[in-house]
């Protein structure tokens, strides 16, 4: 099982600097992990969308084919955790393990369904119009937008979560992440999170390609910080509603 550090992942490295912190409580009897989490400071909420927002010009412009196996590396690395975070995820969230179990499958499906969009190539929605005499030539293609804020679902721990579909299309379309972790399993996404790390060094991809951040009271900044360009949210209608009006008025 990797280390359980409680650390903000930004740019490539494991930071903390901030003084409050979360406890990951068993959904059974309420019982704390022994490792607390840190609440990520305003400075460090900035230093993700920053580090996001170095890493795009050069993750944007990786090919398809380049993508598609960093996409297939990160469901290898998130497979190889095994029976680990499905125990963590248990204990956090009191599902069951079949539930669990098939919800692993379904992510990684996801990211390797991406990894085959990438290959085919049509995404890109290439369309060519050429000039007549009555209209201009005309030039289509569909470009990654920029660093993406993913919000973690609290009912689906993996498949709308650190490495959901949020993270998967983003990843596909060339946008580096902020994920904000849910507070209600947070050691299951840092161990999805450390996996995604993994396969960003084993890939050679730039760092801030990832980063996670920990904590109650930071969605409302990182919606609002201006290197983030979309924001990817699975949760209640006042949560939505809250957000899409931070978005709407920046």
């Amino acid at each position: 099982m990797p280390e359980i550090t409680g650390q903000q992942f930004i740019g490539g490295a494991r930071v903390a600097a901030g003084q409050s912190t979360l406890a990951s409580k068993s959904a059974e009897d309420n019982t704390p992990y022994k490792q607390d989490f840190f609440e990520a400071t305003a400075e460090e909420v900035t230093a993700a969308a920053r580090a996001a927002h170095d890493a795009f010009d050069t993750f944007a412009t990786t090919d398809p084919e380049t993508r598609a196996a960093f996409l297939e590396a990160c469901a290898d690395e998130i497979e190889a955790l095994g029976e680990t975070v499905i125990r963590e995820a248990m204990r956090e969230t009191a599902l069951p393990e079949k539930r669990l179990t098939g919800e692993v499958g379904r992510t990684t499906g996801q990211l390797r369904l991406f990894a085959k969009v990438l290959r085919r190539g049509d995404y890109l929605g290439v369309r060519i119009d050429t000039a007549t005499d009555a209209a201009p030539d005309l030039r289509q293609i569909q470009q990654a937008i920029g660093p993406v804020a993913v919000f973690g679902a609290s009912n689906f721990p993996f498949a709308f979560s650190v490495a959901g579909g949020d993270t998967a299309s983003a990843f596909a379309a060339g946008c580096p992440v902020v994920v904000k972790a849910h507070p209600g399993h947070m050691v299951t996404s840092e161990m999805v999170g450390t996996a995604i790390e993994a396969a960003v060094k084993k890939s050679g991809m730039p760092a801030g390609t990832f980063n996670m951040i920990f904590g109650d009271k930071v969605g409302a900044q990182l919606v609002k910080e201006p290197a983030i360009k979309a924001v990817g949210f699975t949760g209640s209608q006042n949560g939505g509603r809250a957000l899409f009006d931070m978005a709407a008025a920046r």
